[in-house]
């Protein structure tokens, strides 16, 4: 396997990616400003290619980098289809923090997450390493499992129905690997995290949309069984790929991906007459083979041909599957209300969604305050556009699913010291 040649791609009219680094901090995900960002190449860590600091919101301005050509990732090849950079973060009063091996794909947008910890002098200098995408790199194959789970009502069952779960805990190796260490991760930053380290964002999006699906109905049969815990541990998932799926500490996300996670995290994957979601399993399809299991390359074929998402499904794992939607998402002070919230709308959830954007905008200050008064003007028109701007999604103003639960989510952030981190 190769490595394309970065340094000399930069001036010949090669491919390019976008980049955004975002910096905040670790206990309560506010935003550090005037944070620096030195990038270079991972094969070249010392030679610093862009140099920036961040603004109020924690952001460096969008970097247009060098990538290998597209059509690395739209076959399987020899030659590495990404770019890898390496950043090193600093703030005053904070740790340093190095990240290396960050991922970047042509015509797609990373976004960089860097958490900052506050200076301490008992801990040590953190330097996050992001290895191989699984689809580049050598991992173990998915020891194989039933699909749906026995329900052992004498365990320890705790779930009589599917509900999005605020946290995972994630074991950072194999089940029996009692150095691996624990990490707690949202729901959606796991959903995320495993769809980037898994496939190309490059991808058609109904292929994207079937391997998201397969990888949140899989991480629910482990919450809604609690499998892991039925066994003795106390975890909900790891990150070994001959037990679940690959999480990556540290790494970044591809905005494509972002979006459809957002936009689909409430689902999973269903037969009839099973309460439980499915344990959708899938491999490669290239070194290694899965019958009966979708395959990624496979499933990127179909979406290369239109295929839809519940069609790409259906062609790996039957015409008796089907997608449904969990019955609760824990850890958000407000439902969505069930349709858009644009000019015109009022009423209480109008209201609720003015007091958190107020709330986040004590951390986030290029985020205006509006009057809440449960008319959507455009006041609040003008705030929810610029959230969406800071959060990467599309700005148009408009309170839609997607932007409902991201605004609840950053709410929760700012407005509550993390107990968990």
């Amino acid at each position: 396997m190769n490595v394309f040649p970065l340094k000399a791609a930069q001036n010949n009219g090669s491919d390019t990616g976008e980049l955004q680094v975002n910096v905040r901090t670790s206990a309560r995900n506010r935003p550090i400003e005037n944070a620096l960002v030195t990038v270079s190449y991972s094969g070249d860590p010392n030679s610093i290619i862009e140099e920036a600091r961040t603004d109020s919101s924690g952001q460096i301005p969008l970097l247009t980098l060098p990538t290998p050509p597209l059509e690395y990732s739209m076959n399987p090849s020899e030659y590495q289809p990404y770019a890898e950079y390496t950043f090193h973060i600093s703030a005053e009063g904070f740790e340093n923090l190095d990240i290396s091996g960050s991922e970047l794909l042509p015509g797609e947008t990373s976004v960089q997450n860097a958490f900052l910890h506050p200076l301490n002098p008992q801990e040590n200098f953190e330097n996050i390493v992001i290895p191989a995408h699984t689809l580049f790199g050598e991992y173990p194959e998915k020891i194989p499992e039933d699909e749906i789970k026995p329900m052992d009502t004498s365990g320890e069952i705790v779930l009589s129905r599917v509900v999005i779960p605020e946290y995972v805990i994630v074991h950072d190796g194999t089940p029996s690997d009692s150095t691996a260490k624990d990490y707690y991760v949202r729901y959606r930053d796991y959903i995320k995290n495993v769809a980037c380290s898994e496939i190309y964002a490059t991808w058609p999006k109904n292929t994207i949309r079937a391997n998201v699906l397969a990888i949140m109905s899989f991480t629910l049969n482990r919450v809604y069984t609690e499998w892991y815990r039925n066994k003795g541990y106390d975890f909900t998932i790891t990150s070994s790929t001959a037990f679940d799926h690959k999480w990556i500490h540290g790494r970044n996300f591809f905005d494509s991906i972002d979006k459809v996670v957002d936009e689909v995290f409430d689902n999973y994957l269903s037969r009839p007459g099973v309460r439980q979601p499915i344990l959708t399993q899938y491999c490669d399809g290239e070194r290694v083979q899965c019958p009966g299991w979708m395959t990624q390359w496979g499933s990127k074929y179909l979406g290369d041909q239109g295929y839809s998402t519940i069609e790409i499904l259906r062609n790996f794992y039957g015409n008796d599957m089907y997608i449904n939607t969990a019955e609760e998402i824990s850890g958000i002070p407000a439902s969505w209300p069930g349709y858009p919230l644009d000019i015109g709308s009022s009423g209480s959830k109008v209201s609720q969604m003015q007091e958190q954007l107020n709330t986040i905008a004590e951390a986030y200050p290029a985020l205006p305050t509006v009057t809440v008064d449960g008319i959507f003007g455009e006041g609040t028109q003008n705030a929810v556009r610029e959230f969406q701007r800071i959060f990467g999604l599309p700005a148009t103003g408009i309170v839609d699913y997607p932007t409902w639960y991201e605004i609840q989510e950053i709410y929760v952030g700012v407005s509550r010291i993390a107990e968990l981190s």
